[in-house]
Order: structure tokens, then sequence, then C-alpha cells
């Protein structure tokens, strides 16, 4: 059990316990580590069969101490023990490292001058044995829903308004004088109540969670917009549209990181099926944002008035100017001729710019940003799982799920480009091809552990041994390391079940704007009931077929 010697440990193990939620293995505090859980649950990280891991850059204006520097070393070195152990089938070995990794963070001395960077790692390290411990090493039962939507932070800002502080006038004016930008930055009232609120406790706490995110997809923004020629400065429309969050739904039925409704989807080929809706898919929305900006620009020739027909649409813009007279967005506003969200949507835009350009007026010059989400993509010859697709890339299927936010169910059609994690493009195909193309809706791919059988295999697919050796053409004996085909039967889930969106204080609430075929009170398939803990030895990634009962 880990000491914890001063009360920096235990300020570092409260916060740690209110961030995650769940309690997974040993030795945080009384010989636990937390689980994440929560609205910010992480970014995609590659955690993969090879290679090593490496923590991500801490930020250059921290100092560098030897000390520090060894600490995460050896945590970084227990870790990616831990993850050799995992996936050599050895949890007991993998929790030990793993628990030896988070040790060496928990015990280095809070005296050194760059104990951020040891708090960073920390929460890096723990979002990641996360996602190993709810697939294997035994953190519960978690369900899984087809789609959960997140509540659009427009929605709560964009109606408000708050107090103009005068005082930071002169230093607005100073900031817009040495900072160059592609689009307009001019200063108003609206725009100075923003930087305020922006800068208050709870208006910070938004602004940080976006900024936070936007590491996540600002390279692949930045690429398509010098590649269409949009100024990079729109990067943070989309801040304001959805924080970064890919599965974004404002009340206004618009989804996705740029918030398009579906007829503008469809306008700019956004495709949406039964199975999958390419406004959720930041790359190619991303695309299509890009072109709408510019046509709007085009039309109009002003930037404030292409963001504001962006969010309320052409036609309200253009009808405020014929009723007005005015293509100026500053008197359409004086004037009161645009909605209220879109009066207050340009100057959020417009602070958000500001404060990003100089973040140290604002204390943001030390934000820890994402890791960028990078990935390669396979076409799909048949209908796959995408559990099935988790087996054969050797991730847990919550990354392969958040690299694909498009996807509105558990099996991707045929003809789908599916997205896995760097690198493992080659070997998923691989392991994907192994598979009869009929059948992967439902089978599995079990990667055999120590001290696996027949026998404890079949039970948790709920199929019979025979089964499984006479699909692998298997004797008795298995050895870890195998891979077993598992022939699970899939079932066509129910149709009009409510999907689900997460709200900005985390609660969930139902949602009739989108429907779509979700699983029944088996969450997804999943066969086993959920109060039952499966040894841990046995792989158990909860699965999303329906596995049925096929005689002994």
């Amino acid at each position: 059990m880990v000491r914890l010697q001063n009360l920096e440990y235990i300020r570092l193990a409260y916060r740690m316990i209110l961030r995650y939620g769940v309690i997974l293995s040993a030795s945080l505090l009384f010989g636990v580590v937390p689980g994440m859980r929560g609205e910010e649950s992480g970014s995609a990280r590659s955690v993969s069969g090879g290679g090593t891991w490496e923590g991500k850059a801490t930020d250059l204006a921290v100092s560098h101490s030897p000390e520090t520097d060894n600490r995460l070393k050896q945590a970084d070195s227990h870790f990616n023990a831990g993850r050799q152990f995992y996936f050599a089938g050895n949890l007991a070995g993998a929790r030990r490292e793993f628990d030896l990794a988070v040790d060496a963070l928990l015990n280095a001395p809070d005296s050194v001058p760059d104990h951020t960077r040891i708090e960073r790692r920390l929460d890096e390290i723990c979002d990641l044995i996360y996602r190993f411990d709810i697939e294997k090493l035994g953190a519960g039962n978690a369900t899984e829903d087809a789609v959960v939507y997140d509540k659009a932070p427009i929605d709560e800002i964009s109606p408000m308004t708050f107090p103009v502080d005068e005082k930071l006038a002169p230093q607005l004016r100073t900031e817009l004088n040495q900072t160059s930008s592609g689009i307009p930055l001019e200063l108003s009232d609206p725009v100075l109540s923003y930087v305020h609120y922006f800068s208050t406790d709870y208006g910070r706490k938004i602004l940080l969670a976006g900024f936070r995110r936007s590491g996540r997809y600002k390279p692949l923004i930045q690429r398509i917009f010098a590649e269409e020629n949009v100024p990079q400065e729109l990067v943070y429309l989309a801040q304001a549209e959805s924080g970064f969050l890919p599965r974004a739904l404002s009340n206004k039925n618009a989804v996705g990181m740029w918030q398009f409704i579906a007829g503008t989807g469809s306008t700019y080929d956004l495709a949406h099926t039964a199975t999958y809706d390419e406004r959720f898919d930041p790359e190619k929305a991303t695309r299509a944002a890009a072109r709408l900006l510019k046509d709007l620009y085009t039309r109009y020739g002003d930037w404030y008035l292409a963001m504001a027909a962006y969010n309320c649409g052409a036609g309200a813009v253009d009808r405020a100017v014929e009723r007005t007279g005015y293509a100026d967005y500053w008197e359409l506003l004086k004037r009161h001729a645009l909605p209220k969200e879109t009066a207050n949507y340009v100057p959020i835009i417009i602070a958000m710019t500001i404060m990003a350009k100089n973040p140290k007026d604002y204390g943001l010059e030390n934000v820890d940003l994402d890791p960028a989400i990078d990935y390669d993509s396979i076409p799909l010859a048949a209908a796959t799982n995408l559990n099935l697709i988790a087996d054969a890339a050797m991730q847990p299927v919550s990354v392969i799920r958040e690299l694909n936010p498009s996807l509105l169910r558990m099996v991707a059609p045929a003809g789908f480009e599916v997205h896995v994690p760097k690198g493992a493009a080659q070997s998923t195909q691989a392991a994907l091809e192994s598979v009869p193309a009929e059948s992967r809706q439902a089978w599995r791919l079990h990667h055999v552990e120590a001290g696996d059988t027949l026998d404890t295999i079949a039970r948790s697919y709920h199929l019979s041994a025979e089964r499984i050796a006479a699909v692998n053409r298997a004797a008795d004996s298995i050895e870890a390391g195998d891979v077993l085909l598992i022939p699970a039967v899939y079932h066509e889930p129910t149709q009009g079940a409510r999907v689900r969106f997460r709200g900005t204080r985390g609660k969930s609430a139902s949602s009739s704007a989108f429907r779509s075929r979700k699983g029944t009170a088996v969450q997804n398939g999943t066969h086993v009931a959920a109060s039952r803990r499966l040894p841990a030895q046995v792989l158990h990634r909860k699965a999303a077929v329906h596995t049925a009962s096929l005689e002994r």
C-alpha cells in the first residue's frame, strides 16, 4: 500500500478520486487506483500491443529537474512492462506493473520545482490504465450505449448576457494592436463582456475544457483549413459551437463538432444513414465546414456576416440586411436584427480568439492540450462488429468507438472506412481477414491468456467448447498467445430506442431528436448478467452481440 507522506499526496489522491469516480485495482489510496469517469474522460490514446508508450511532452516553460525526469522514466518503464504483461495474458503481472507506475509518481517529493509534470503524467497513466482495466482487469461490467451525445456548450452561453468590465478595454486595445489575424478582431462591449465571462471561474472552466480538447483535432483542422484557404482563426468557431466535442448535440438538432443540421450536412456531402452519420466525423465535417464558410464569405464578403450566417442561416442574415439596409454585423447587432443567440455568437468567437492569441495575459500559456488523434483507415469488406475490430487491433473497444464517432451502431456496414490507431492498419486488416466475411457481424477473436481452457472460454461466451474447437480445428490444449475464433451469433437490435446525451453538468437526459437502433435490456446484446463477475483470467470485452444458447 502506498504511504501518503503529506497533504500534497492526499490532495492528489482526493482529486483523482473525484475526477475518476470508479475504483480500480491496488495502490493509490488504501490500495486502490481510481478509474476514469465523467465528462472529460480523456482522449484517444493508443494502448496497442506493439511498441512502447511515452508520456506526452510537457510544457517547455516548466523547469525540468533530473529527479522528476527519472521518476517519469521509471513510471513509463513500469507502464510499458504492464502493457507487455497484459497482451501476453499475464494479468497479475500487468496489475503489479501498473500499480508500480502509479506508485513511482505518487511517491515523488512535493518539493521538486516541476511537480506539475508529475501530476500531468499521473493523470495520463491513470487514463490509460482505465482503458485496460474496464476490459480485463476486473473494474466492473460497465455497459455500452450505442450512441451517447454531449450537450453543445453554445446552448448554455450564447443566450446569456454578462457585465462589461471597462477595465479590460485598455488591455484588449493593446493586444489587438499587437495581434495578427486572418479575420478582423474588433473590440466592442459584447466582446468585452465575453472576455470578462471567460475570465470568471465558471467561464474559464468552459474555455479550458475546449482548449484542452482542441489538441485532439487542431492539427487536422489546421491542415484542412490551409488546404481550403480558410483563416486559421476560424478554428475557434468549433470551440464556440461544440467545445471540440465530436458528438455534440444542440437544442436545434445540429450535431457534431461543427454543428450541422441534416439539410446543410447533405448539401455539403455529409452522408447520414441508419448506421452512420458523417456530421459526427471530425475530418469530413471539418472539410464541409471549411467549404460552407468559404461559400458564405463569397456571398457576403465579410467574415463576421459569414460566421453569423453559419450560426443562424444565410436566409436569416439576408432578411436582416434587407430589413435594415445594413450589410454590417455590428449595425445588425445594434438594431436587434439578428436572433439573440447569433447576436452573441460572433463576440464569443472574437473573445476566444483574442484570449487564445494572448495566452499569457489570461493565464492560458501552460494549458496542457490533449494529444492529437491520429489514425489509419481500413475499408471494410463486410459488415463488421466494433468489438471484433477492437479484438483485431488489440485495443479496448472504447478506443475504436472514440476514433469512429460517426458510427451510430456497434456494427459498421460494408464499405465503411473504419479508423484504427496509427500503425495498426495492416495487422488489424490481417486479423479481420481470418474471420469469414459473413460472420464478422457476430464473431469475435479471443486472445488466449495464461490459465484459459476451452471450457472457461466457452462459458464466458455461452458456447460449447466443442463448437469453439470445431471452428478453430483446435485440440483440447491451447496456449497463451493463441488467437481463437469465437462463433457468436448476432441478434438484430430493436428499433426506436431513445438515444441519450450528456449534459454540460454530467447528467444524462433522453433525446427524441435522434432515434437509432440500439440494444435491448442486454445493452447492445451483452448476454452476461451485469451482476456476475467473470474469472479474471477470462477475456470478457463486453460483446456487442447477443450470443445464442447453442447445443453443447
